[in-house]
């Protein structure tokens, strides 16, 4: 596997240089319609990939939204832009990216947000996605940077508060060196994966999450709950589950991450101790405080909501999914297939092992399971990678596993 650039045979490689701050300083920040014009066409005049990132307020803010957008491009240079400041109104931005390839590290992130803004690229390249393909057991934009281009990107603001106005200097470089040598690390990563022959590989992978559908809301979210299988009865749960909805309108209504207003820990605490009134809700630890005193009301209307609710309206504690259970009770529910998934584990971990790469990224796991516990009625190395496709494997991951899976469906269907 290539790596950074290093001192005379046998010695260690030199110690990564630190970058602080851009090579060209502090960008500006683009923050009204006349700089946006101004930087739309100094990008659209530039050549090659751009760089593209972006930053968000997740653990501050309900909303998903990006607060800040960081492009970069060879003759341009980088620019930070404040898609509040100009209303979301980025259509200059958005015809100067126009067909060229973007640079996204980890673009499952930011793709969501970009597109809330009409920007949606024609060409990817992933550099995290990348990085697994090609091998590295760590991916992080830093220890790729530091690995193939010997630099170290002062990090430590990811989880800032990005909807914060005015921004600080270090935050706003920070923000411009995450675009500063993606570039030149999605360069080194092609040049990795061709030498590995993964190339190809790389570029359906890219195209499938370019063209991947938004992701639907998630049923019940309420079950997401940290600390909730502590939670085993049906009246606990629809404490829980209205405790959960209550919090969500007001994170929504308020635009506060729902952690901000009601940590998972206090739901959970609250429904398993179900207090009756006011008095006995402020005895418990979380909302002894001043911000939960005010909203006692809400959280005990929602208590009692949930204790009023008749039988045939409360939650599953095991609700049925549209999946296979899991893994670790098929041995019970269906030996047969248990054996077939154990199988089918065993030749794709060898075969990603030898191809050098996780082998979540050589078929999905929940697609395996599917396969393994409903499996085609054409067991053929033909009718399982019809299967395959059609649950979303990519061409390159069937060319490789049908063969080992359908085998292996076919040898425990013979015991």
């Amino acid at each position: 596997m290539t790596t950074p650039a290093s001192g005379p045979t046998g010695s260690e490689p030199p110690a990564p240089v630190l970058l602080t701050e851009p090579a060209e300083g502090t960008p500006d920040v683009v923050a009204d319609a006349a700089a946006l014009e101004r930087a739309a066409r100094l990008i659209a005049a530039g050549s090659g990939p751009i760089a593209v990132d972006t930053e968000r307020a997740s653990g501050y803010r309900y909303s998903q939204r990006a607060y800040l957008v960081q492009v970069r491009r060879e003759g341009a240079g980088t620019f930070l832009i404040d898609p509040v400041a100009v209303d979301d109104q980025v259509d200059p931005l958005v015809e100067a990216l126009g067909t060229g390839e973007w640079v996204l590290h980890a673009a499952s992130q930011d793709l969501p947000c970009l597109a809330d803004l009409g920007l949606r690229p024609t060409t990817l390249f992933d550099t995290e996605l990348a990085g697994r393909l090609a091998g590295f057991e760590r991916v992080a934009l830093g220890t790729l940077v530091e690995l193939l281009l010997g630099y170290h990107l002062e990090k430590g603001h990811g989880a800032a508060d990005w909807s914060r106005r005015p921004l600080p200097v270090d935050w706003l470089n920070y923000a411009a060196l995450d675009v500063e040598l993606l570039v030149q690390l999605r360069d080194a990563l092609e040049a990795e994966l061709r030498e590995q022959g993964k190339l190809e590989w790389a570029l359906e992978e890219f195209e499938a999450l370019r063209t991947a559908p938004p992701a639907p809301p998630r049923k019940e979210p309420w079950r997401r709950t940290s600390g909730i299988h502590s939670v085993r009865t049906p009246r606990g749960l629809a404490a829980i589950r209205s405790l959960w909805e209550a919090r969500d309108t007001l994170a929504r209504d308020r635009d506060i991450a729902p952690g901000r207003v009601l940590p998972d820990s206090a739901i959970i605490q609250a429904a398993s101790v179900n207090p009756q009134d006011e008095q006995a809700l402020l005895q418990l630890p979380v909302f002894k405080g001043r911000a939960q005193r005010r909203l006692a009301g809400t959280w005990l209307r929602a208590l009692r909501a949930a204790a009023a609710l008749p039988k045939s309206d409360l939650p599953d504690p095991s609700p049925p999914t549209d999946g296979p259970p899991p893994a670790n009770r098929w041995a019970d529910k269906d030996p047969e297939a248990a054996a077939r998934l154990a199988a089918a584990r065993a030749s794709l971990t060898k075969l990603a092992e030898e191809h050098r790469l996780p082998v979540e990224n050589l078929l999905q796991p929940d697609l395996l399971r599917r396969t393994c516990w409903t499996p085609p009625e054409d067991p053929s190395v033909e009718g399982v990678t019809a299967a395959l496709r059609a649950g979303g494997a990519r061409t390159w991951q069937t060319t490789l596993v049908a063969a080992p899976v359908a085998e292996a469906l076919r040898a425990t269907a013979k015991r």
